[in-house]
């Protein structure tokens, strides 16, 4: 809501005719909060809704976090525009007294993203990994009051909501690469000339590129969250866009990292999946055949 009241403010101010009502709704995502994402199974729980109600013409746009969105949309509905993307970074909420780097050996760490718990069990095998669930509130809450030692969520939803002194550590790509998408807002719509007028000034085209690059990896990996994935691009001093994946299985075990460079982000994408798969990634895909 906060996102969509952003982007609310921003249209309006840049189309000061233009009236904007908020609809607000609750998708399937967020109803289902006792049960980890990647076991509720399918794609696009926090999109579903808000795409029927653009097809059902009751809305002109949804906003979304980009990372939420699946690589493939319903038909007749396009990413209207990106804008400039917010910290791309997982961060590390912990009490005060605590530091992530000598955390106990057996300490509690709280996120719902397989991708988190696969890179980080990497990094801290001796750590034990719980399902969080919930509003940023709520899972702020479990720290606060002790149940868990430290939980991890997207920087860019911290800052968002002004919440960005809560952040103990911010996670270095290199450590924990971001979910695809991660930091941006996807404002989808309808094929609408009109609405598409509305969204351009909005959009910015290194943030699109990169996420491009970003989304086609997800896309050509028919990744759903049920299997550890990251995809994170950047655009060089060269200008061309250089984009690193990754995949692994469950439990993270096993993980393969691919990466190259260049001008097109659909072609780069293309390219680091199909290195990915070529390394064995293929054996963690769920849906994938040969």
């Amino acid at each position: 809501m906060a996102q969509t009241e952003h982007v609310a403010n921003q249209l309006s101010r840049i189309h000061p005719d233009l009236v904007c009502e908020i609809v607000p709704m609750v998708t399937r995502g967020d109803k289902i909060l006792d049960v980890a994402l990647s076991k509720v199974g399918g794609k696009g729980l926090f999109v579903s809704e808000l795409e029927q109600a653009l097809l059902d013409h009751r809305a002109d746009i949804a906003v979304h976090s980009l990372k939420d969105v699946p690589g493939e949309l319903a038909d007749g509905l396009t990413i209207g525009a990106v804008p400039p993307r917010e910290d791309p970074r997982d961060a590390v909420i912990m009490r005060q007294d605590l530091d992530w780097d000598s955390l106990q050996k057996g300490s509690v760490v709280g996120t719902s993203s397989l991708r988190r718990q696969a890179q980080l069990r990497a990094l801290r095998p001796d750590l034990k990994f719980d399902t969080l669930r919930g509003n940023i509130d709520t899972r702020l809450n479990k720290v606060d009051e002790g149940n868990l030692s430290a939980i991890i969520l997207a920087a860019a939803g911290l800052n968002r909501l002004g919440r960005r002194d809560r952040i103990s550590k911010l996670l270095d790509p290199a450590e924990c690469l971001p979910a695809v998408g991660q930091g941006a807002l996807g404002i989808e719509c309808r094929y609408d000339e009109e609405v598409l007028k509305w969204l351009e000034p909005l959009s910015h085209e290194p943030t699109k590129r990169e996420t491009d690059a970003e989304r086609t990896l997800l896309q050509q990996l028919n990744g759903g969250c049920q299997v550890p994935i990251a995809g994170f691009a950047v655009t060089i001093p060269s200008g061309e866009i250089w984009l690193r994946g990754f995949v692994s299985d469950v439990d993270g075990r096993e993980a393969w990292h691919a990466e190259a460079s260049g001008h097109d982000p659909v072609d780069l994408g293309q390219g680091v999946a199909q290195k990915l798969l070529d390394m064995g990634a293929h054996k963690a895909l769920s849906g994938w055949t040969e």
